[in-house]
């Protein structure tokens, strides 16, 4: 594997792999959230077209149930979980990057209900976000008419109801990784323009210097990325460059400063999403080709024993 700083990176692969109950309806360009003790693959897109299209996955019982719908089809949606609620940033109204939207959801997970929240200040598609201190960043992404990708980062703060402007990213970007851990974001991998410009560009922001820095470079530079915080490390699934996908699983451990090769996936893919549940890192649908190819249901699981 290659050497991303001084002290060298692990190369041993670790983990395993299983296939679970495929989603009920394939689609990619999704996004996923664990909520309680339950999965939710949210929006994506179909043939094109965007979905407005809530499943919820039970790791207990291995099944399926749909769930209210979203106020509109999105796809390339950004989401973040606050409580027992799933919040939605930005997306597309269909392919390929069409009609970016500025529109902000909220779904609870209880009442089985969605309620818009305050908008983006501009619409926003492939856009990066995390929850840090309790508050939503919403960070990258690609602007409404498919034409430029843009370093914003805004914040919702649950409380006021508010978006406020914070530090831009340094290198604008989407398709990218935003991952919250010990109190700072990783702003990992993405594409620049398109495919061909994918980067392992990786920033580190902290919110009480609201200033980025540089941190090791992913060692396989990929856009199109699943992402989570699995254990404290930072996960960075898949991605694409045509005219193949991206198995790779590849972890950043903030404490050591290294990358870390851990089980690739069983295939490349990429316009999926992946969300933690215990020990576990759930990863739904996407494309296992480049584009909208081989779009796919499959639900793989991965584990550290």
């Amino acid at each position: 594997m290659l050497c991303v700083t001084p002290a060298g990176a692990q190369s041993a692969p670790d983990g395993a792999w299983v296939t679970k109950k495929p989603l009920p309806t394939p689609r990619n360009e999704v996004a996923l959230a664990a909520v309680g003790s339950k999965i939710y693959v949210v929006g994506g897109g179909i043939a094109g077209n965007a979905v407005p299209l809530v499943d919820e996955y039970d790791p207990a019982s291995d099944s399926w149930r749909a769930m209210a719908d979203m106020p509109r089809g999105l796809d390339h949606l950004g989401v973040a979980v606050i409580g027992n609620a799933i919040i939605t940033v930005g997306g597309f109204i269909g392919s390929v990057h069409r009609g970016a939207v500025s529109d902000v959801y909220q779904y609870d997970v209880a009442s089985n209900a969605w309620r818009a929240l305050a908008p983006l200040k501009a619409g926003r598609g492939s856009v990066a976000v995390a929850v840090l201190d309790g508050k939503v960043h919403a960070v990258g992404g690609r602007g409404v008419d498919n034409s430029f990708t843009v370093g914003t980062h805004e914040v919702l703060d649950p409380a006021t109801g508010q978006w406020t402007e914070r530090a831009a990213l340094p290198q604008p970007r989407d398709h990218m990784a935003l991952i919250a851990i010990d109190g700072k974001l990783h702003a990992i991998g993405g594409r620049i323009t398109n495919p061909q410009s994918r980067t392992g560009q990786h920033d580190v922001y902290d919110p009480k210097t609201d200033s980025w820095s540089p941190g090791p470079p992913l060692p396989t530079a990929r856009s199109g990325l699943a992402y989570a915080n699995f254990q404290g490390m930072a996960v960075v699934l898949g991605g694409e460059l045509p005219p193949d996908t991206f198995p790779e699983n590849e972890a950043y451990d903030p404490k050591s400063m290294r990358w870390r090769t851990l089980t690739a996936m069983p295939a490349g893919r990429h316009g999926t999403g992946a969300a933690v549940l215990g020990r576990s890192i759930y990863v739904a649908a996407g494309s296992l080709k480049p584009g909208s190819g081989g779009v796919t249901n499959q639900l793989i699981v991965f584990t550290i024993p």
